[in-house]
């Protein structure tokens, strides 16, 4: 089957290599346009197209996609797949082509642009992928395929990687056996909306230690959670849930081994952290710093 890959991120350029590995393989890739990166602010390749150009795969970055332009260059192309682009989809490309969308969730759970962020700070036990149709709708079409993966007290990096996986296995298994559609079960859906500035700030007195590992989890290393400290934020790469009865909401106890946070329910031992300006670091030899 000849197919057309739309992808963006580190994500969507796994699953490019295994689909390219298969009798599937795209023969064009479309991404995003080259963005500023890292502090010399360089002109820098989405992460898909540095795999497709490693490939030999023909690539495409318009400024938009969703334009006539596009739809000459899928011309003949049989399948669209979609995974990470990271741009809504609209007419006319939208029915074009018969688009194939990987979801990393299992929907109707986590409709949205941060499904693995908000599963593991929901605390959902096991997470997946879908494989679906895409529609106007927000990750609302019909699915052929779906297979959950547990997240088992995973950051994002370690159940991203596991979603990797199980993604290209089952895009390449949808595109061989062509598995009958169903209808998503309305009653189920949530959203997994973007991750926002708010998200990022560990509050003891609004949330429980075991909401505030989450979040640490969920946000590591990609985005990142911080802790208010000193009038500067403490970035917060690991942590453990622990008890302490005589630590309020609140309060940083700096007198131990390692750092904890008292919290609105238990208390939160801090591992790993990253104070302004520095690398990443344990808890412990921060601690050290300070007493110096």
């Amino acid at each position: 089957m000849n197919t057309a890959y739309l992808g963006t991120s580190a994500f969507a350029a796994a699953v490019l290599e295994r689909l390219a590995d298969s009798p599937h393989r795209p023969s064009l890739v479309i991404s995003r346009p080259d963005a500023p990166f890292g502090r010399g602010r360089k002109l820098t390749p989405p992460p898909v197209i540095e795999v497709a150009r490693a490939l030999a795969i023909e690539v495409f970055q318009p400024e938009s996609v969703n334009t006539p332009e596009t739809v000459e260059r899928i011309e003949g192309v049989e399948t669209v797949v979609v995974c990470a682009f990271g741009a809504l989809i609209k007419q006319p490309l939208l029915s074009a082509r018969p688009i194939l969308n990987v979801h990393p969730s299992l929907l109707p759970r986590w409709r949205g642009a941060a499904p693995i962020e908000r599963a593991i700070l929901a605390g959902d036990e096991v997470t997946g992928v879908s494989i679906m149709q895409l529609t106007a709708g927000l990750d609302s079409g019909p699915v052929c395929l779906q297979q959950s993966v547990p997240v088992a007290g995973g950051n994002y990096d370690a159940v991203s990687l596991a979603l990797e996986a199980v993604s290209g296995e089952l895009l390449v298994r949808a595109l061989s056996d062509s598995p009958p559609f169903l209808e998503q079960d309305e009653a189920g859906v949530t959203y997994a909306e973007k991750i926002t500035a708010e998200d990022r700030l560990l509050n003891p007195l609004l949330e429980s230690a075991s909401q505030l590992e989450r979040r640490v989890r969920g946000l590591t290393p990609h985005i990142g959670a911080y802790l208010e400290h000193d009038g500067a934020r403490l970035g917060v790469l690991e942590a453990v849930v622990t008890q302490d009865p005589g630590l309020l909401a609140g309060d940083l106890d700096l007198d131990r081994a390692a750092p904890r946070l008292g919290c609105v329910e238990g208390v939160l031992e801090l591992v790993c952290v990253q104070p302004p300006g520095k690398r990443p670091m344990a808890a412990g030899d921060w601690l050290r710093g300070l007493r110096r």
